[in-house]
């Protein structure tokens, strides 16, 4: 485990990237349709956004009070969360649109710079130990959870947040394919998780 000092200042400089990257997506989408909730309303639609406020609440509470705070199993929850947008978006996202200005600055902080500090994070400066084989089923609720959620939303907007769970174009098949695939190495990810952290601790 690392200084208390370190953590703290490690955690804050996690929760300020997700909140400017946040920040300048608000700020951007608020441009757009006039309005804050107009803007909230927008980015509560991806999981990148929905993650990183996640991240960005969880380092905060960190950086402002206590390593302890926030307990190794939520840590964890944060961990293969964020480092599923981090995937993700290098397997199946990047490239599909071309940003410039604070939105391509947005980006790198949202889908490249936090899914690469927050696994740091919990490497170094997470006690050791205290996981179990059912984690990273408790773990999945979330993604799946926001699933159910986006395909519903999409259906009713005729727009759907990722293209690869865009049943419409893509096919039922296709699209439960893709999301099964996604769903056991999300799972084999959460439990090479555990095992580390078991080994770690010894």
């Amino acid at each position: 485990m690392r200084s208390a000092l370190f953590v703290r200042v490690f955690a804050l400089i996690i929760a300020l990237t997700a909140w400017i990257g946040i920040g300048i997506h608000i700020e951007a989408q608020w441009r757009l349709t006039g309005s804050f909730l107009g803007a909230a309303w927008v980015l509560a639609d991806y999981f990148t956004v929905t993650t990183n406020l996640l991240v960005a609440v969880v380092f905060s509470i960190i950086a402002l009070l206590r390593p302890g705070t926030i307990g190794p199993r939520l840590l964890g929850f944060v961990t293969i969360n964020i480092a599923l947008v981090g995937v993700i978006y290098m397997l199946l996202l990047q490239g599909l649109v071309e940003l410039t200005a604070g939105a391509a600055v947005a980006n790198v902080l949202l889908h490249m710079v936090t899914p690469v500090l927050v696994p740091i994070f919990w490497l170094f400066c997470v006690p050791r130990g205290r996981l179990t084989q059912r984690d990273p089923f408790i773990w999945a609720l979330y993604p799946m959870g926001y699933l159910v959620y986006a395909l519903i939303r999409g259906t009713a907007q005729g727009h759907f947040s990722y293209p690869f769970i865009n049943y419409v174009r893509l096919g039922i098949a296709q699209v439960a394919i893709t999301v099964v695939i996604i769903t056991l190495a999300y799972l084999a990810a959460g439990w090479a998780m555990v095992l580390l952290d078991k080994r770690l601790a010894r």
